[in-house]
């Protein structure tokens, strides 16, 4: 019996903090971190400001909770994903790599409302600025974008480490605009496209842009 009730209480204190990253997520893009109280979060979560104290600490700890939750789901999952490819050793394309990643990114963002609350999360730290400096880099873009490059340059052994990286940022920025298209109200004005749609065009376009480094190359 007493086993049982263990067990409850950890899945009571799982199922709460979940709770509080999703309500923290949702009230900080909302109003900031400035404007967001903790009692709003614990509100939200139905959860007691004891609860916070347990598992965060303090609100600053809890904002950065809530962003390496998102970030280091995506930095996992992409990171599985190039490997997954790069495992086979052999017959791996760009396109190849290039799908994989671009898979891996969007996965996360298929829920709109998490794509919602997030993007506007995001948007607000890039005006407000509360992240610890380098949080970003470290959390999700240096481990991804050394990986990527690796496998980019393992495939196409021309590519310089400078052009591997610019490829790189024209890749991201192209999932980035799909993610917002996404949550865009009035984004049918600018076309319908599915999420396969995109990914074959981002595949197609980023693979014609970086075999044209082979033409410079020669």
């Amino acid at each position: 019996m007493a086993v049982q009730d263990t067990q409850n209480a950890e899945g009571d204190a799982v199922g709460a903090k979940k709770r509080l990253l999703d309500a923290a997520e949702q009230v900080f893009g909302e109003r900031g971190f400035d404007g967001a109280s903790i009692r709003d979060v614990t509100a939200k979560a139905n959860c007691n400001l004891a609860a916070v104290n347990y598992h965060f600490g303090d609100k600053e700890t809890l904002y950065e909770e809530v962003f390496r939750r998102r970030l280091s789901e995506m930095r996992d999952r992409r990171l599985a994903s190039i490997n997954s490819v790069m495992a086979r050793q052999q017959g791996i394309t760009l396109e190849d790599i290039i799908r994989a990643d671009a898979e891996a990114f969007l996965e996360p963002f298929a829920d709109r409302s998490i794509s919602q609350r997030f993007l506007m999360l995001f948007t607000r730290e890039m005006v407000e600025e509360h992240l610890p400096k380098g949080f970003f880099l470290d959390e999700m873009a240096i481990p991804v974008m050394n990986a990527l490059g690796q496998a980019l340059r393992s495939v196409c052994p021309f590519l310089t480490e400078q052009q591997s990286l610019m490829a790189i940022h024209s890749i991201i920025g192209q999932l980035v605009h799909t993610i917002h298209l996404k949550v865009m109200p009035e984004a049918e004005i600018l076309g319908q496209f599915d999420t396969k749609q995109v990914i074959d065009h981002i595949v197609r376009f980023s693979a014609a842009g970086i075999r044209a480094y082979a033409m410079e190359a020669k």
